[in-house]
């Protein structure tokens, strides 16, 4: 794992082989973590908390984007470990949990062996959800963290907005692998570059993928370059 500093004192990427989570410190020493990498990330991320010279048990929050098992897999046991609350969108709740499956992409050709590989990833074991969200709740970190309801990579995806600081994190709707795109192995494909259009509208100074480097410069004008749609041809 990889501990990458965006924004000083405030904002870290953990970054892990496949995917990435991320650390949000507010001023009071309040902990967020956004997704949680795969099952067996909680070693890492344990020595990312201590690293930041962060209180052991001052985990707070866990905020899942969405259920796919390098997203939530380490979740469970951090929670367990810490007393953190997990917190995903309603329509992800009962996948999370085990309590449904976990909804089938419809893999583009290209996409299909980037999938196999991802399947490389250990399944994720059932987590609990201890509170649901939806589009526009108000989360009590980041001085008001607001909830993007950004369906299409899952039906229950979300992005998290900081307005105040200006900071995004977009799951895996959006991805910043060699160039900022839309993210793959998505349930809807039209529905999903909707969702990109709409966190791209949000203007932010730093974007987070859930795969990929952080855009720190120029931002907004590259997630709205990337979000505009594909010319007609004559």
């Amino acid at each position: 794992m990889d501990l990458v500093e965006i924004l000083p004192g405030q904002l870290h990427m953990l970054r892990f082989p496949i995917g990435q989570a991320y650390l949000w410190r507010d001023t009071n020493g309040s902990l967020t973590l956004i997704d949680a990498g795969h099952i067996t990330s909680t070693p890492s991320i344990e020595q990312a908390i201590r690293s930041l010279g962060h209180v052991p048990d001052r985990l707070d929050r866990i905020v899942l984007t969405h259920c796919h098992r390098d997203h939530i897999g380490a979740a469970e046991e951090l929670a367990g470990r810490r007393g953190a609350h997990v917190l995903a969108h309603r329509l992800e709740a009962p996948v999370i949990r085990g309590e449904q499956p976990v909804p089938e992409p419809v893999l583009l050709d290209w996409e299909i062996p980037l999938y196999e590989h991802g399947l490389t990833v250990p399944e994720a074991p059932p987590t609990r959800v201890d509170i649901e969200v939806q589009d526009g709740d108000v989360l009590p970190f980041g001085d008001g963290a607001v909830v993007v309801h950004s369906p299409g990579h899952t039906p229950g995806s979300i992005g998290i907005h900081l307005p105040r600081h200006g900071v995004l994190f977009t799951g895996d709707c959006i991805a910043g692998v060699g160039q900022v795109m839309l993210g793959v192995f998505n349930v809807d494909h039209e529905q999903a570059r909707a969702s990109f259009r709409r966190l791209a509208a949000l203007a932010p100074a730093v974007a987070c993928f859930g795969h990929g480097d952080p855009l720190t410069k120029d931002t907004a004008t590259v997630l709205q370059a990337a979000a505009a749609p594909e010319p007609l041809l004559p």
